[in-house]
């Protein structure tokens, strides 16, 4: 009978390593850990951050269309902008469109902030494709995004 060790590098991971789902996990928690290093003390996390650029993008924009782009259900993105309009990042005003619906703007601290921010997320994209070339990343990325939308396409029996 082997050994049960608590150390990473001695523990058989069968099959995992052939998962897509364990390899895309893995590079998430690695981006969502040097995305908090370099952010800092700023404390946004990256759906927030992916939350101010959209806003910033399409002012008015409603909350459905922003959890929609995100892929959140829409009770987890009221928390995200919740949390950005305490700190004073955005505002909710009645859409002029739909009454029942928010329209989203950045405040101005939130706009000032997005561009220290995207500063900041700049220097963390360059650092986590640092061993690629530019048509490694561009693939990377069209690859990645080739398998989310065709997962979107049709749900698997």
């Amino acid at each position: 009978m082997a050994e049960n060790t608590d150390k990473p590098d001695t523990i058989d991971m069968a099959s995992l390593p052939d998962l897509i789902g364990f390899n895309l996990r893995c590079a998430q928690v690695a981006v969502f850990q040097h995305f908090s290093k370099t952010i800092g003390e700023v404390e946004i996390s990256p759906p927030q951050y992916g939350a101010l650029v959209l806003i910033d993008a399409n002012p008015g924009i409603s909350q459905s269309a922003i959890a929609s782009a995100l892929r959140f259900d829409r009770s987890t993105l009221v928390q995200i902008i919740d949390r950005l309009e305490d700190r004073e990042l955005v505002v909710r005003e009645v859409s002029a469109t739909d009454r029942r619906s928010h329209a989203l703007k950045l405040t101005e601290l939130g706009q000032t902030l997005l561009s220290e921010l995207n500063n900041l997320v700049s220097t963390h994209e360059q650092y986590m494709t640092r061993e690629l070339s530019t048509e490694e990343r561009h693939t990377l990325m069209d690859l990645l995004a080739r398998v989310y939308k065709k997962a979107e396409d049709k749900p698997s029996n």
